[in-house]
């Protein structure tokens, strides 16, 4: 089974503005989180959806365990 793969710039297009999905990576796998009430309008408090937010989540108050109630769309790849 192939993992579909996609680059910042396709994944900057899931902000839930440009197309209806709304999507983040974080540790190089994209999530859909479309239908979580906590990502409404392509943001969860100061983060913005289309991103890779594995940096910004460092600090953030819950752990790593929040991303399995998660849909996986696919694989962050490096573009070039």
């Amino acid at each position: 089974m192939s993992v579909n793969q996609y680059t910042k710039s396709q994944l900057a297009l899931r902000n839930g503005v440009e197309k209806s999905e709304i999507w983040i990576a974080y540790n190089g796998v994209i999530y859909d989180v479309t239908s979580s009430k906590l990502w409404k309008d392509g943001k969860h408090y100061e983060h913005w959806a289309g991103q890779d937010l594995t940096e910004e989540l460092v600090d953030a108050p819950h752990d790593t365990g929040v991303f399995e109630r998660m849909k996986v769309v696919g694989k962050l790849v490096v573009e070039g």
